[in-house]
């Protein structure tokens, strides 16, 4: 598959802002672009530069192919109300996103493998389709089998102290969560103009 390996800073410094989900880093040490002349570029960006942009962060952050990206793009498009909003809603509706949110794993490419790895499960039953879309009512859980895993201890231990959205919720002692309601605009954990991301599909799609 075409997917990018190399270092996940760099893509952070490429949109100028750290995404939460592809690296822990907390900040950006050089908040520039990459490149030999990266910290010295200036200039007003274009509103094609601006849309490219927001929508890089999006696909970056959840990970996804632009193939997959415009597929979600596309059903956004089709449901009934804003469009950018359900966008939104629907990234932050796939499983791996969701097992992330709950703190089972520091990434999403991590929760990615833990779904892959068949470690997860949704209301009882095993899921490894990380693109998995989740509704108000499902439980996620640790398998298990897997619960006895060091890696999978160490996440439930550091996730009881992590803050989760309001529309999360998570019990350490059972290595399970609930999607209580449709994820809200306001948690996404970074800045985005998910607006300039339809208007700079709008006439691809």
């Amino acid at each position: 598959m075409a997917r990018y390996r190399g270092p996940r800073l760099k893509k952070c410094r490429a949109v100028g802002t750290v995404l939460p989900g592809l690296t822990t880093a907390a900040t950006l040490e050089r908040p520039f672009p990459p490149g030999q002349h990266g910290a010295r570029r200036r200039g007003k960006p274009s509103d094609f530069k601006i849309r490219l942009v927001e929508k890089q962060k999006a696909r970056w952050h959840f990970g996804l192919l632009e193939r997959q990206f415009q597929r979600y793009v596309r059903e956004a498009s089709r449901r009934k109300g804003p469009s950018g909003l359900n966008l939104v809603k629907l990234l932050q509706s796939r499983l791996d996103n969701v097992v992330w949110r709950l703190g089972l794993a520091a990434t999403i490419p991590a929760a990615r493998q833990l779904v892959v790895h068949r470690h997860i499960m949704v209301n009882g039953k095993r899921v490894d389709r990380p693109s998995y879309q989740l509704k108000a009512g499902d439980e996620i859980s640790v398998r298990e089998k897997s619960k006895s895993k060091s890696f999978i201890l160490e996440a439930v231990e550091r996730s009881a102290a992590m803050p989760r959205p309001a529309w999360l919720e998570f019990d350490p002692a059972k290595a399970a969560g609930k999607l209580i309601t449709a994820p809200e605009r306001s948690d996404l954990p970074f800045e985005l103009n998910e607006q300039a991301i339809i208007e700079f599909y709008s006439q691809k799609l």
